[in-house]
């Protein structure tokens, strides 16, 4: 089991600088087809630590997604097998952008 970020994220970058395997990454700035922030499901070990720190609460664990953010599952999936995965981005710009709430 994973944790999942909903469709209330709203970049805030919290969750990743406290991520202990860095597994959560952020939708590219200019591609408004991601444009939350991921959680890679492969490399999540489940210990919670983005929960708290999440200003919208907008994390879950994946069993316990509420069932409107069920395609946020796949979504968050998707991301990593056929989407940007992982680059290289920068927090200071991610801290300035928001997504849309």
């Amino acid at each position: 089991m994973a944790y999942v970020i909903s469709r209330w994220c709203i970049r805030g970058g919290e969750c990743i600088e406290v991520c202990p395997t860095d597994c959560i990454v952020p939708g590219p700035r200019d591609n408004k087809e991601w444009p939350y922030l991921y959680i890679d499901p492969d490399k999540c070990i489940d210990c919670g630590a983005c929960v708290s720190e999440c200003p919208k609460h907008a994390i879950f664990p994946e069993v316990e997604v509420p069932a409107e953010y069920a395609e946020d599952i796949a979504l968050n999936r998707k991301f990593f097998a056929e989407g940007p995965g992982y680059w290289k981005f920068d927090m200071e710009e991610l801290r300035k952008e928001r997504a849309p709430a």
